[in-house]
């Protein structure tokens, strides 16, 4: 399984038991989705590995203790701890409406209701405390905050983001 073709679902942070049990960090809002996993991708050498799961359960709210199969002592879950575990994006819950997974909008055209099309969807920054829509026009990155005033609509038929952006926000960078 190549990565692209996959979505970071969390890493495994910590052992849990001496059995090689592991809880694995879950990096979304509704973990519970996740409870019921035949199996998962380990990243291990910047390659993505199947692993199968022999039982799972939430623990406390954000992680799920893992037992997997043929990892059976402390030695051997130590051999698993800190790596990315991964799935398949054909796993991904549908979202409708102006809910949108970051990977989803890549590719779309960004259009302003005042400016027009502005540029192409180059993906979501979420390194800060306020998330960035990056945007591609020619040669200039417009970066657009990721607020719910700003977005209009998920077009998902068009490939098309409409944006509602305040005077001057965009016109900055598109000035010569």
């Amino acid at each position: 399984m190549r990565k692209k073709d996959c979505f970071y679902l969390g890493k495994i942070a910590k052992k849990f038991s001496f059995k090689g049990e592991v809880l694995a960090y879950l990096d979304t809002d509704e973990p519970y989705l996740y409870e019921n996993l035949e199996s998962v991708f380990v990243e291990r050498n910047k390659d993505l590995v199947p692993f199968f799961i022999e039982r799972s359960s939430i623990h406390k709210n954000d992680f799920l203790r893992i037992k997997f199969e043929d990892i059976d002592s402390e030695e051997e879950a130590d051999q698993v701890m800190g790596c990315a575990i991964y799935l398949p994006l054909s796993l991904l819950p549908k979202l409708e409406g102006n809910k949108f997974y970051f990977h989803e909008i890549v590719g779309f055209k960004a259009v302003d209701e005042r400016l027009g099309e502005i540029g192409i969807m180059q993906g979501v920054n979420d390194s800060n405390a306020q998330p960035l829509f990056e945007i591609l026009n020619g040669e200039k990155q417009i970066l657009v905050p990721m607020v719910d005033e700003f977005l209009v609509k998920v077009d998902r038929e068009n490939k098309q983001i409409i944006l509602k952006t305040p005077p001057g926000l965009v016109d900055l960078y598109l000035e010569d």
